[in-house]
């Protein structure tokens, strides 16, 4: 976030400006950070669920559309805040070559903590890091942040570790993409059984060796029934990619490794990222691949997690 005046403009990782998709942030951080300065921080869009606010991925994404009628009818419904974690200048001065210790007390004052922006929290005892871990899932919140307080600023690089949640889970492979190459398969898509008996997408495994491709296809095709391909949902990041996918027979159980799940109703909870594919189970029941073995977060609101 660069900040001179009035002028506000909020940058993604890759420079995509978002300014345009974002217009009541711009308004909020004229009114909730110093005149002159650069931030580095996120961009969020809390949801109120079964009566606690939590930071909601799926309504953040949905901000990201070309119409600008939706745009604005977004701003009005969803409103984003913004979270700061790090302080790059202020006024002249550069603060890169700082400490965080140093950045962190200037970011304190630097963001005039309103209903819109933020910072987060930090602590220096280990005890208290796992319990964040633990409990701001509840939130939405899918990890937490370690920095060296001695470190520099280093822009483009990860100087920091994020400890994430490390979950497994068995899915039933439900069918498959080629691999851009034409070699191989791309990704395996996954579902799991929801309570009334349907069998719910719930994303895929991707990231195979160019051996592995092969193997799976080897091992997945047989279970093809016709030709049929089915349309992928449409990618609002890559509107080029091909989302078609092959189905197949619901026979075959993998184990995955994943991080966490999105969405806040049965039908519509997904991994939030590609899963990690482990190994074939060939000793579960594809029915017994229910969402009942996922690990349900601890309910916690968010203002709890800002206020602190």
């Amino acid at each position: 976030m660069f900040r001179d005046g009035d002028d506000v403009v909020l940058l993604s990782r890759s420079g995509k400006d978002l300014g345009r998709y974002f217009p009541e942030l711009l308004t909020s951080l004229r009114d909730g950070v110093a005149r002159r300065c650069v931030l580095d921080g996120e961009v969020v869009v809390p949801r109120e669920v079964d009566g606690r606010v939590r930071l909601d991925w799926e309504s953040l994404s949905q901000r990201i559309h070309p119409a600008q009628s939706r745009i604005t009818k977004l701003a009005e419904e969803t409103p984003a805040h913004f979270i700061g974690f790090d302080a790059l200048a202020t006024g002249q001065v550069s603060l890169m070559k700082e400490s965080f210790r140093t950045r962190r007390t200037a970011l304190l004052e630097l963001v005039d903590q309103t209903a819109w922006c933020h910072v987060t929290r930090t602590t220096e005892d280990p005890e208290l890091g796992t319990q964040w871990l633990t409990t701001f899932e509840g939130a939405g919140l899918d990890g937490v942040i370690a920095k060296r307080l001695d470190g520099n600023y280093l822009p483009g690089k990860r100087d920091m570790i994020k400890v994430k949640h490390a979950r497994d889970a068995d899915c039933v492979a439900i069918g498959y993409r080629i691999h851009k190459s034409g070699e191989g398969i791309g990704s395996v898509l996954l579902g799991l059984y929801r309570d009334d008996g349907e069998l719910q997408m719930v994303g895929g495994a991707a990231s195979f060796t160019a051996k592995d491709r092969v193997t799976m296809l080897a091992e997945l095709e047989p279970l093809r029934e016709g030709d049929q391909v089915n349309d992928g949902e449409a990618s609002r990041w890559n509107s080029a990619a091909d989302k078609r996918w092959i189905p197949v027979r619901p026979e075959r159980v993998a184990e995955v490794a994943y991080d966490q799940m999105e969405g806040n109703t049965v039908d519509g909870r997904r991994f939030r990222h590609a899963v990690k594919f482990r190994r074939w189970r060939p000793d579960r029941e594809p029915s017994s691949c229910t969402f009942a073995q996922l690990d349900v977060p601890l309910n916690y609101d968010l203002s709890d997690v800002l206020e602190g």
